[in-house]
């Protein structure tokens, strides 16, 4: 679905270009973006690195399930059909930790190996289970307190001030955080307990 949404804006943007004679714009975008899109990548890629490797020897040392234990009545209210001290806690925790540090794209491997461990505990494989579903719904609304990646990215970019934006990033996650969580409740009030969803 999001292929056809993507491949409609950018067949939208060259009829436009061609409308409006930018043709000469959309020639040079596509020859200079590659470099853009290489420079933001090669400047993220250290600290997806570093926080991949510090999560890890993290795991290892015992201080994700800390973490998970710490959150634990926080991840009670939020996943109640997840036994205490599973090990998809700490998965959830390092990801949803990460994620509020603004490393977005480090959280994704913790993210994964979430999603696996509570398709273990899925009854019905065919369909997410609630807790499959509200962790997704979690990562949708972006938890995020210190945008890190966006803060580097206005700074590659010249911004007077790249940290601006925190408060801004805080009001926004908070909203869309409570709004996800109040929606992802409702439906699963609508539809009880069929579909796989207890």
């Amino acid at each position: 679905m999001m292929n056809k949404i993507w491949g409609a804006f950018i067949v939208l943007g060259i009829v436009f270009s061609i409308l409006t004679n930018n043709v000469e714009l959309i020639n040079n975008e596509i020859i200079s973006f590659p470099n853009e899109i290489l420079d933001i990548f090669l400047s993220m890629l250290p600290l997806m690195i570093i926080w991949s490797g510090i999560m890890n020897i993290a795991k290892d040392a015992g201080l994700l399930d800390k973490i998970a234990k710490f959150m634990s009545p926080v991840f009670n209210k939020i996943f109640p059909d997840i036994p205490k001290n599973h090990e998809s806690l700490g998965y959830i925790a390092s990801n949803l930790t990460i994620n509020m540090l603004g490393i977005h794209n480090a959280s994704t491997p913790f993210g994964l190996k979430a999603m696996k461990s509570l398709n273990e505990l899925n009854k019905n494989k065919k369909v997410a289970s609630r807790s499959m579903i509200t962790f997704l719904v979690l990562n949708t609304s972006g938890v995020t307190i210190i945008a890190t990646d966006i803060i580097a990215i206005r700074g590659m970019y010249g911004a007077a001030n790249p940290t601006q934006i925190l408060l801004t990033t805080i009001i926004a996650t908070i909203v869309t955080t409570v709004f996800g969580l109040t929606v992802d409740r409702i439906f699963y009030k609508l539809r009880g307990k069929k579909d796989g969803f207890d």
